[in-house]
């Protein structure tokens, strides 16, 4: 305890005398039993009071040896199988826990990673993916305090994650990579990177990209064919060398047929190549047969019909034929969307056919509408007020949701030619783009999206939208946002499909079942995610008689089943929520394909690059003996004697309140009985 401690707490003595004495005995010539009592019990009082103020305190220190932290990081992955024996591995880690010197240096931890990281005393040889950048990351982020030394066994070679021979860790944490496996770099050629659409349209072509890669050092020449469906669809010869040893090739294949198409990449073996499990590829596409022809109905020419067709247009499921208002209604039967343009009274068999057939439309108007023929015909909107024609700016409403509007905005954009009239939803709506008016945003809908009985309209009050168009060009050098735009709406329009309550998001094929999961999501009857629902899945094998029914588990904001146990193959599977009349189904298929096993040589040089970079030195498994002598002659990892500082208080408040509760109440009761209250 501190002198100035001491002091105050002898202050408080005297002060708390000092007060009794003048209290009950200066001047006062009753000097009793009782006065004494009464004296004591407030000097108590006064006395814990101020003890209170002053909370004394003592310092402690407790003196500790800290040692380094030796980590042992081993990779648990099936291509270590291959590189050595368990027996060898665990003999190597038992040789390093039981050296004294690194005992009396290091604490020990052991940890084991392959897809994930996990401690523990034992070594399976079972994981089907080598993360090496998780594992030393989440390292880094436990071991934050002291030295630490992290000893990783492995072949180097991975398969998940970042690139590990950039990761830098703290400073006070050091990489000592040991060499599992075979150092000798053999001749090989495989198939990399695969690149594809997940979805194609019937009779387009869809680009397939993959990358050949070659390692070794003579220049070299072999096959690669595509085959879709078993089906051989290109065949292309490709020259490798030892500093050419990747190529990519862009290949158009022709979608013929409806429904998922499995696309096989192989490449010949090289003479006298040892690896061949990486010379071909599997992945899959579905084609789907999803073209929709929009017509524009117009009795008039303008510079917006050009632009709405170029748009339109600019995806190539998508045709634009235009129509006059006489057209027959058998040739609006085979259009998936309409657009309206400015439409008078001769548009009144256009209505007709919209009334019987429920097809989705677009309504476009300005100054050549017909705005009484308009307010007769349809029951989606009313006109009413002044029909004075003005400029109005678009202002986008930020909370529309109904479908995505990538990154267009329509600030800056020039005015359309609109009216002031009052406008009157008489439907279900959203409002796309509000109105206004020299700089005053005006309560009234530029570009609405109107829904009734699974009937979609959107009306755009105002022409001139090519002004739009080439405002986007003149910003970007490009339509693409504005074609963006426009062909979003046309998806929502075009489709007259409502949100499907249950979504599903799986891949059609996974390389391997460690890859493989299928997530879904459940919306109540508004549309809001239900985490509360029961959803099960029933899986079959195509051609096996495997068959199972399992729950989906809740992830946070979908539901998730983990097929990692599963066997290679095609299989069927439904998603039902229980107690819903709601299910989906697909299929899908596991590939046998083991990431492991695409390279047989240890990557040594990546492992000596990483150690270089994080102040290590690689070792290989047949010289542990110098590792274990370096690390404990290292000055780097000395045990370092500590302190610690312990502060305590002398007395605990709550006995201090205790006594004064205690003294005020005996005080007070005394006075009481005595009558001196």
């Amino acid at each position: 305890m501190e002198l100035s401690t001491v002091l105050l707490i002898l202050l408080a003595v005297a002060a708390a005398l000092t007060l009794v004495y003048f209290q009950y005995f200066y001047k006062n010539p009753r000097k009793g039993s009782l006065q004494i009592i009464l004296a004591a019990l407030r000097f108590v009082t006064l006395f814990c009071g101020l003890l209170l103020l002053i909370n004394p305190k003592f310092d402690s220190k407790d003196y500790f040896v800290e040692k380094a932290n030796l980590i042992l990081l081993v990779d648990n992955s099936t291509s270590m199988k291959d590189a050595s024996s368990e027996a060898d591995i665990s003999q190597a880690i038992e040789a390093i826990k039981q050296n004294d010197a690194l005992s009396e240096r290091f604490t020990m931890h052991q940890y084991g990673f392959g897809n994930s990281i996990s401690a523990t005393d034992s070594i399976q040889f079972n994981q089907g993916n080598t993360d090496v950048s998780n594992a030393l990351a989440t390292l880094n982020d436990v071991f934050v305090n002291g030295n630490n030394a992290i000893l990783l066994l492995s072949d180097g070679n991975q398969t998940l994650g970042r690139d590990y021979e950039y990761l830098t860790l703290n400073e006070n944490s050091s990489v000592y990579p040991v060499v599992i496996g075979d150092t000798t770099q053999y001749e090989d050629i495989s198939i990399g990177l695969i690149n594809v659409n997940k979805y194609a349209f019937l009779r387009n072509s869809f680009p397939i990209e993959s990358t050949i890669r070659y390692q070794g050092n003579r220049p070299v020449s072999s096959t690669v064919t595509i085959s879709i469906n078993g089906n051989r669809v290109h065949q292309e010869r490709v020259s490798l060398s030892a500093t050419i040893n990747s190529q990519t090739l862009n290949t158009l294949v022709e979608a013929q047929s409806v429904g998922i198409k499995t696309i096989k990449i192989e490449v010949g073996a090289l003479e006298n190549e040892r690896n061949t499990a990486n010379n071909s590829k599997e992945t899959a596409i579905e084609v789907i047969d999803e073209k929709t022809n929009v017509a524009i109905v117009s009795d008039m020419l303008h510079p917006d019909i050009g632009a709405l067709k170029k748009s339109i247009e600019s995806n190539e499921q998508r045709s634009v034929t235009l129509l006059k208002p006489s057209v027959g209604q058998s040739e609006l039967e085979d259009m998936g969307l309409i657009i309206l343009y400015q439409p008078n009274r001769n548009f009144r068999n256009i209505y007709a056919f919209l009334n019987n057939s429920g097809a989705n439309f677009v309504t476009i108007t300005g100054s050549k509408t017909d705005w009484n023929f308009l307010n007769q015909i349809q029951k989606s909107f009313t006109i009413s007020g002044s029909r004075q024609s003005e400029d109005i700016l678009p202002v986008l409403n930020n909370a529309f949701g109904l479908f995505g509007l990538g990154n267009f905005a329509v600030d800056g954009f020039p005015p359309l030619k609109g009216t002031l009239a009052d406008i009157q939803l008489n439907k279900e709506s959203e409002i796309l783009m509000f109105q206004q008016l020299r700089g005053i945003n005006l309560e009234k809908p530029l570009f609405v999206i109107l829904t009734e009985s699974n009937i979609k309209e959107a009306v755009l009050f105002g022409e001139d939208i090519w002004r739009w168009r080439a405002q986007v060009y003149r910003n970007e050098q490009s339509f693409d946002k504005f074609d963006e735009f426009i062909g979003n709406l046309m998806v929502y329009l075009g489709s007259n499909k409502q949100r499907n309550r249950l979504e599903l998001d799986y891949e059609l094929v996974f390389d391997n079942a460690s890859m493989a999961k299928i997530r879904a999501s459940y919306f109540d009857e508004s549309y809001q995610f239900d985490g509360n629902a029961n959803i099960s899945i029933t899986i079959e094998g195509k051609e096996t008689d495997f068959s199972r029914v399992s729950p989906m588990l809740l992830k946070g904001s979908f539901y998730e089943i983990d097929l990692s146990d599963l066997e290679a193959g095609a299989y069927e599977f439904t998603v039902t929520v229980q107690d819903e009349n709601l299910s989906r189904s697909g299929t899908f298929r596991i590939l046998d394909f083991n990431p492991e096993k695409q390279l047989i040589s240890a990557n040594y040089k990546k492992m000596e690059r990483l150690a270089s970079k994080n102040g290590g030195q690689v070792y290989y498994l047949d010289k542990l003996e110098d590792l274990q002598s370096d690390l404990s002659s290292s000055q780097q990892f000395l045990p370092v004697q500590k302190s610690r500082d312990n502060v305590v208080s002398l007395i605990d408040f709550r006995i201090l309140l205790g006594l004064i509760i205690i003294s005020l109440a005996a005080e007070w009761f005394i006075r009481k009985y005595n009558g001196l209250i």
